[in-house]
């Protein structure tokens, strides 16, 4: 074993990817070792940066003789911990970014796990095609982490998240072997689909190196509009009408709550209120088509006209130009940034179905207030697929330490509705550390146990990314 000697594990790690991607400076490794809000901090013997996955089967070999645990990072931008190490090495995916090939006619597009998700978008949008996800840290996050996390973002109500969106990958397992299947068909019935495995596994079982991604028609006209409505129950009212009128060309339906807003036009750059009058809530919108003949714009006032008729909305705007449109989508991006000036946040990641998103915001609202009178709720997030960001911002007096304390009883709190309502205490975000004993607290007892058989089947020895989700 050489844990004992980490200067013999180094020098084995450059030997197999190049001293100047292995380093042990901990200055170096800096943010590595964090997530991103600071709830977290780990520790590593290295950080490796291995440039394909023949390098990547090295690493594992030599970590694995050695019993030595290795952390898979890409753009560590996630939001439960999932990419702090908690020992052993980092292993970061940034070298393999290489989009291997563009099928446009097949509509697939096959990229390393390193590729910054902006770059496949841009990539896509070249070859005619639309690559979907969208996340605000699309410019920085990466497409092994989009799917070692099962991203979802702004779209997946018309196009689903990142479990719908691949259709191959390339895994190194915790052996060293490594699992070839970057197939792209829509149609394989030769036995278990094993991506599944590793989508959303947060790099437990192995370590995502390549994926075959399905594309879409690129839209060419959209209209963007932002509603200010009295409260959810309206919002689900309008959603129910434009989703069973405008069926897949609605692709947004986002519900931003009066507090949020209001700290994304505090601290926002280039944000700005679109209406004169502040509401309740509210609904940012987006129709698209692949259709150069029609009009969504037209479209989509119809539909606000009817909705004000029947008392669903108090307003509405729509962006008649692309700078518009942009600032209207600027709003709900910097919803999750304009929070941190605000003190310290409650984070709450979950879904319910469609049809109890207002119950559950009324419902779980009244119940951390009767907690915490002065608390300031401040939930936003994609309405129409079920999942919101219940976050929960500090009283203004009090200290940030002294409300993060409260974080396990305002986590029953909200935990426990959303089960009673059918729900995950997970929608997007994942498990990684901070939701471990949440799930172990919700999740069916047998589902657990399937976890930890396949967890120990592929990772006897525990060394893939240790720590996280069991």
């Amino acid at each position: 074993m050489l844990t004992a000697r980490p200067d013999l594990l180094t020098a084995r790690l450059e030997q197999a990817i190049g001293a100047q991607h292995v380093t042990t400076d901990p200055a170096q490794m800096g943010g590595r070792l964090a997530e991103d809000r600071g709830l977290y901090r780990g520790e590593a013997l290295a950080l490796i940066r291995p440039g394909s996955t023949a390098e990547i089967v090295e690493c594992i070999r030599i970590c694995r003789a050695a019993g030595v645990a290795i952390t898979p990072q890409g753009g560590n931008t996630g939001l439960v911990g999932g990419g702090v190490p908690q020992g052993g090495v980092i292993l970061a995916t940034d070298r393999l970014n290489r989009i291997r090939s563009v099928d446009a006619l097949n509509s697939t597009m096959t990229v390393e796990a390193g590729c910054i998700l902006q770059v496949v978008q841009d990539a896509a949008a070249q070859a005619d095609r639309l690559f979907p996800m969208s996340l605000a840290s699309e410019g920085s996050c990466q497409i092994g982490g989009n799917l070692a996390t099962n991203a979802g973002g702004t779209a997946v109500l018309r196009y689903g998240n990142m479990r719908e969106l691949v259709l191959g990958l390339e895994v190194v397992l915790p052996d060293g072997q490594v699992l070839s299947d970057l197939n792209g068909l829509r149609k394989n019935n030769t036995g278990y689909d094993l991506k599944h495995l590793f989508v959303g596994s947060e790099g437990t079982l192995g370590i995502i190196t390549a994926a075959v991604l399905k594309l879409f028609p690129r839209p060419v006209t959209r209209a963007t509009a932002m509603v200010g409505v009295k409260g959810p129950e309206q919002a689900l009212a309008l959603y129910d009408r434009l989703r069973g009128q405008c069926a897949d060309a609605l692709s947004t339906f986002e519900y931003v709550d009066r507090l949020a807003l209001q700290m994304a036009l505090d601290h926002g750059p280039g944000c700005s209120d679109p209406m004169a009058e502040p509401h309740p809530a509210y609904a940012l919108i987006e129709l698209t088509s692949a259709d150069a003949q029609s009009d969504p714009d037209q479209r989509l006032e119809g539909l606000l006209a009817a909705a004000f008729e029947a008392d669903e909305i108090r307003d509405a705007v729509i962006g008649a130009s692309e700078a518009q449109r942009d600032g209207l989508w600027r709003l709900r991006e910097s919803l999750s940034e304009a929070q941190k000036p605000e003190g310290a946040s409650i984070k709450h990641d979950v879904s319910v179905p469609v049809s109890r998103v207002a119950d559950f915001l009324t419902r779980a609202t009244a119940a951390c207030h009767a907690h915490m009178p002065d608390l300031r709720v401040c939930p936003f997030g994609h309405f129409g697929d079920g999942n919101l960001h219940f976050n929960l911002s500090r009283p203004k007096a009090m200290k940030d330490a002294d409300f993060l304390a409260e974080y396990p009883a305002f986590n029953r709190i909200v935990h426990d509705i959303v089960a009673d309502m059918g729900g995950s205490i997970s929608a997007e975000h994942g498990i990684g550390l901070v939701k471990r004993a949440e799930l172990r607290r919700y999740k069916d007892p047998v589902a657990l146990a399937v976890m930890e058989r396949i967890k120990s089947a592929l990772d006897p020895d525990g060394l893939m990314n240790p720590g996280k989700v069991l």
